[in-house]
């Protein structure tokens, strides 16, 4: 009996021990839903808000953070544990408070099909920031918000940030899917078939690959033709592993930012593309953004 009461006070004792550190955790909802004229269906969506949100008047920054191929919105908390790691950060006075959005974009690449049947991109920019700022206390400026993501999200966010550069003042990509028209016209046409054609349209391998279309969504195009006061409106921090197959493309898209004079933090560590390389690189991302929104 002893040896129980003992288990049960030291077991009472821990929990009030990590109480305080739960109790900052901040709360996590997932799949919640809204409702897109503009895609025709409903879109679900994650959100974290920190701690302090239920308990303050006050409007928060907003990072959206976007998930990869074939992912959804529970990606980024589930196996990311994003809500868990920017927890710690704000408890640690390491970042500010911060909302973080996790938008499930099915298999869009986040931007417009060529055929205009499923616009993400104009969906995000005309709905879905606007539904965020509207549903929840944001800072709604371009100083208080930024993009980030991991491949295709990686991809995304550098889409997004540089096709709108008035709306982000920091872009994060993670192991984004950056393509060399070279690596885009050889991609195996059952690859290419799955993975693009309904973006892109269907085509063989080759130079018809490189159509308007593509042009108008390739990061590398955009860097190329947009001027460089544009493109050093927002601030950009890039990791890639040494292992990742889409390394060739970060490599690519850090060179051009180079030769346009852009400055950008670039980051190639130990590692593929995996779970186990986005964990460990969210803290600096995480990092990285606050520094963006300190004033």
């Amino acid at each position: 009996m002893k040896n129980l009461i003992r288990q049960c006070m030291l077991f009472l004792l821990l929990l009030l021990i990590s109480w305080p550190v739960l109790a900052q955790q901040g709360t996590l909802k997932e799949s919640l839903k809204t409702k897109s004229k503009i895609l025709g269906y409903e879109v679900d969506y994650s959100i974290y808000l920190p701690s302090d949100y239920e308990k303050s008047n006050r409007r928060y920054p907003v990072l959206y953070l976007l998930h990869g191929y074939t992912d959804d919105e529970t990606g980024w908390a589930q196996f990311g544990e994003a809500h868990l790691i920017a927890g710690r950060l704000m408890q640690a006075g390491q970042i500010p408070p911060m909302l973080i959005v996790m938008p499930d974009a099915g298999v869009t690449w986040y931007v417009n099909s060529v055929d205009g049947k499923v616009k993400f991109e104009d969906f995000f920019v005309k709905e879905f920031i606007p539904h965020i700022d509207k549903e929840y206390r944001t800072r709604n400026s371009k100083a208080y918000r930024a993009v980030a993501g991991l491949s295709m999200g990686g991809y995304g966010s550098l889409i997004l940030s540089m096709k709108h550069p008035e709306l982000f003042a920091a872009v994060a990509p993670l192991s984004a899917a950056v393509y060399t028209n070279e690596e885009f016209q050889n991609i195996t046409d059952e690859r290419y078939t799955k993975t693009f054609a309904s973006i892109y349209g269907q085509y063989p391998q080759g130079q018809q690959r490189l159509s308007a279309h593509w042009y108008q969504n390739s990061v590398l195009k955009i860097i190329e033709t947009t001027p460089v006061d544009s493109l050093k409106k927002m601030k950009y921090y890039i990791d890639c592993g040494d292992d990742d197959f889409l390394i060739k493309g970060n490599m690519a898209l850090h060179a051009a930012l180079i030769d346009k004079k852009v400055p950008h933090e670039f980051r190639v560590r130990d590692g593929g593309h995996t779970w186990t390389y986005w964990r460990t690189a969210l803290p600096e991302v995480l990092k990285f953004v606050g520094e963006t929104f300190h004033r």
